[in-house]
This record gives structure tokens, C-alpha cells and sequence, in this order.
């Protein structure tokens, strides 16, 4: 049974840099396990987390995975004065109620969802 979710992985060129960089929009510590010339960096964002693992394209592809959405407090502007760009939206869910999502894509080519933007 499905409990909750514990990590949300991003394959990423360069891990560290992509997590330093997510770490400095949301004002939060990195995280690295690096073994030998492999790092695999991580972020707590709400209790989850939010890992950055090396990119490889025979078995996790970048874009070949699902899309993580995010519930925010009205951050897009923020992350776009930071570097992401448009994907995708933002777009009305549809459920009477204005919710609005939307994709945005990272400086490194990360496709991050956000929900209440």
C-alpha cells in the first residue's frame, strides 16, 4: 500500500550544481553522498526528498519519468526571476475552484511541476 511520498529523483547532468542551485531558490541546506567520481545530491523540501542523481541515459533518461508537482504559495515569479522558463501553463485544473499548474523548466533542463501558482 501506498503510504506517502518519500523522495522525488531528478536525473541531472551535474547533481550538485543542480541541487546548489534549487537549495539557493528555496533557501535550504544541500545534502551530498559522494562515492568516488558519483554524487547524488538531495534537498528536504517539506519533509520530502528532493534528490538530484546523475544523469544516464541507458536507464534513466532526462524527461522519461514522471513529473513531479509541487503545492506552492505563489512562487512561479520567483523561479523565474531565477532562471526557469515556461514549460507548460499555467493552466486552470478545470475543478470550478481557479487552481492553477503550471511546468517550468530549470536552468539545467529539469521539468518541475507546481501546483497553486
Amino acid at each position: 500500500m501506498f503510504t506517502g511520498i518519500r523522495t522525488i529523483m531528478i536525473f541531472a547532468e551535474d547533481p550538485e550544481k543542480s541541487a546548489r542551485w534549487w537549495g539557493g531558490v528555496l533557501k535550504t541546506d544541500v545534502h551530498l553522498d559522494v562515492d568516488g567520481n558519483s554524487v547524488y545530491a538531495w534537498l528536504d523540501v517539506a519533509g520530502v526528498e528532493f534528490g538530484f542523481h546523475p544523469l544516464d541515459e541507458q536507464r534513466n533518461r532526462r524527461g522519461h519519468s514522471p513529473v513531479p508537482y509541487w503545492a506552492v504559495d505563489d512562487v512561479r515569479q520567483r523561479l523565474l526571476d531565477a532562471g526557469c522558463t515556461h514549460h507548460r501553463g499555467p493552466l486552470d485544473v478545470g475543478d470550478g475552484t481557479g487552481r492553477k499548474i503550471a511546468q517550468l523548466t530549470d536552468p539545467f533542463g529539469n521539468v518541475i511541476g507546481i501546483d497553486g501558482c
